[in-house]
């Protein structure tokens, strides 16, 4: 890996963070360089701190690491909470109208983080300003430069006789990422390209950030010398692209055939139906039109009953949500269960309890999927690890739902949702539509919509279809839909519903169950999103000489033992790397093999994986040097 680079900028919530992050992820997709970039930000809508991270490299990526090479920075709390997590010969440009501001003035601190800043810089004998905070950069090998954002829009606005773009504070954002651009000495045109991209539906404001663009980068490249950094142009691959995270869902439900879709809007997941909203009518090819119909409804007891109402006209539906959203769809979770109805529910998790961190990541909600809901009935619990795999993960899991008529619960997290990264473009013809056993017709008219088979699923009518008749009920009833208390036919319902979990199990493919990306007689078992940070992780340690087994658990329920078993037949340790704080996978391994990970390895902050935390915490147990709980804690 010849460059390996990250490039982060911070302000206030509402200042353009994000913009300014894109911007920068496109310039350096459209010179031919793997992305990944990772927003985290306060859950309110403007005032606290956002941040935005973007790790570029030459070589395939899938998180991020410790640490920044470049910081970029229009307001104090950027610089006292980032400046010291500048890597050494890294760049800090920041707003010098700040340099005077003291912890005490950012109103935004909690008390605890107040407190452990006031210490760090009591220690190094720095005074509580950005000032002090900027020397402690310097002394640690971090080339700092100031210049006024203010100044440099006043300047701007005389020279395109335009005296309103001086009060336009929010333009510090492209300021900010053309400084960085223009001091790296990255093609002009790209930045144009770039803005007119992000832009392209509002012509006079694409044109007024390019001037402010070219403004910025030209002053940067007159002012500030050269950096260290070189990115040459590397070849551009037609396969890949740039997405965001929550496409990969969205768009594999377009192609997947979803035609309704309910939620109520929670963070992380309102990103997947604000885009299926903005795209509800897509032309995906003449066999294949992309019209979703997609409903806000009034809350998530609401969203789950319309997608079942839809579900029983015989529509693919789905609804998305978060953990307390999936709370309040428990109960009716149960009445898709009894009653045999295919149904999605895209579960994007974040940390809790309760509330939580609700613009955070987690993996907290494993367990709950795998339990959720009164009673027993089968369910599928299905996780993605990364944008491309959400893709197709989600025409398996609509495939599925269809095919078992069962509800399938496809986990993903913020981490996923939130992120920016390359990858293959993806491929639709890989897709296929399996609706399982639904009816076009039924000609007799004993139709029996609960009727016994020998695989445990029944052929399946649908709303207004001639001689399909039946009924649902959330009591238990008997073939034909009607309730029942009859012990005889309880034992008979509950086989037939119980049955399936044998029946998927036997018919997933291994590899859509479980992935074993390498082998090694120390192995990582883990799930979801852990996945980016573990390969990363897995090829830093290679580099180090040590060989590290990885297994992926796609397929949570029903829990595929016999296989895990198979595949740890040969592993002396294992170690669970999750972000929840009871190592919830463990768990299924304890209660399934008997058996209990060796060593765990766990962050629960709200804060992604990095690949250098697990490198250094894999490597401890390698060295025979680690706990049996390893907490990770980086991340501001």
């Amino acid at each position: 890996m010849t460059v390996d680079f990250t490039w982060m900028i911070g302000g206030p919530q509402g200042s353009g963070v994000e913009t300014a992050a894109n911007i920068f992820s496109q310039v350096y997709s459209k010179m031919g360089y793997q992305i990944f970039g990772k927003r985290e930000y306060y859950s309110n809508i403007k005032g606290e701190h956002s941040y935005f991270a973007v790790r570029i490299s030459d070589e395939k990526i899938n998180s991020s690491i410790k640490g920044t090479n470049m910081l970029i920075a229009f307001d104090a709390e950027t610089i006292f909470r980032h400046a010291d997590d500048v890597l050494e010969n890294g760049i800090i440009i920041y707003d010098s109208t700040l340099e005077n501001m003291k912890v005490s003035d950012v109103i935004t601190f909690e008390h605890d983080f107040k407190q452990r800043l006031q210490s760090l810089l009591d220690s190094k004998n720095k005074s509580d300003t950005v000032s002090g905070i900027l020397e402690l950069a310097s002394e640690n090998g971090v080339s700092v430069h100031s210049v006024s954002f203010r100044s440099l829009l006043t300047e701007l606005s005389e020279n395109l006789e335009n005296p309103r773009i001086k009060n336009m504070t929010r333009m510090f954002n492209v300021l900010g990422v053309s400084l960085s651009l223009g001091m790296l000495q990255i093609p002009s045109e790209k930045l144009t390209e770039s803005i007119n991209s992000i832009f392209s539906k509002k012509k006079s404001i694409a044109e007024l950030n390019v001037s402010t663009a070219n403004f910025a980068y030209n002053f940067a490249s007159a002012k500030f010398e050269n950096s260290q950094f070189n990115f040459p142009s590397k070849p551009i691959s037609e396969e890949t692209m740039l997405v965001q995270g929550h496409y990969g869902t969205s768009i594999g439900k377009i192609i997947s055939g979803c035609r309704f879709q309910s939620y109520y809007p929670i963070t992380p997941a309102t990103d997947e139906s604000d885009f299926l909203e903005r795209n509800e009518i897509l032309q995906i090819n003449e066999d294949r039109p992309g019209s979703t119909l997609v409903v806000q409804t009034e809350d998530e007891i609401s969203a789950i009953g319309m997608a079942i109402g839809s579900s029983l006209t015989g529509t693919r539906s789905s609804t998305c949500t978060s953990g307390p959203g999936f709370s309040l769809m428990a109960e009716s979770l149960s009445w898709a269960g009894i009653n045999e109805i295919p149904l999605v529910i895209t579960l994007y998790q974040r940390s809790g309890p309760s509330t939580g961190l609700p613009t955070r990541h987690g993996q907290d909600d494993m367990l709950f999927a795998v339990n959720a809901g009164h009673g027993e009935f089968p369910r599928i619990v299905y996780a993605s690890g990364n944008v491309s795999d959400s893709f197709y993960d989600t025409a398996r899991v609509f495939n599925y739902a269809d095919v078992y008529q069962v509800p399938v619960i496809h986990l993903l997290d913020k981490f996923i949702a939130s992120s920016v990264s390359t990858c293959k473009k993806f491929d639709e013809s890989k897709i296929t539509i399996n609706r399982g056993k639904l009816l076009d017709e039924i000609k007799s008219e004993n139709y029996n919509r609960f009727e016994h088979t020998s695989d445990g699923i029944s052929p399946r009518s649908k709303l207004g279809l001639e001689n399909g008749i039946f009924w649902n009920t959330g009591d238990e009833s008997d073939i034909h839909g009607h309730i029942t208390e009859d012990p005889v036919v309880r034992v008979q319902m509950m086989d037939k519903r119980q049955s399936r979990l044998d029946h998927i199990l036997e018919n997933i493919p291994e590899d859509e169950q479980i992935i074993k990306h390498s082998d090694g007689e120390i192995c990582i078992v883990s799930w979801g999103s852990a996945q980016g940070p573990i390969i990363d992780a897995i090829k830093m340690l290679q580099n180090d000489g040590i060989k590290i087994g990885f297994i992926e658990i796609k397929l949570l329920n029903p829990f595929p033992k016999n296989l895990l078993k198979k595949y740890l037949s040969d592993v002396k340790t294992i170690i669970d790397v999750e972000a929840n704080y009871t190592g919830q996978l463990g768990s299924l391994i304890r209660q399934n093999l008997e058996m209990d990970p060796d060593y765990y390895i766990l962050k629960f902050t709200g804060r992604p994986m990095t690949c250098t935390e697990l490198h250094e915490s894999i490597k401890k147990v390698v060295n025979n040097d680690a706990e049996k709980r390893e907490v990770l804690t980086y991340g501001a």
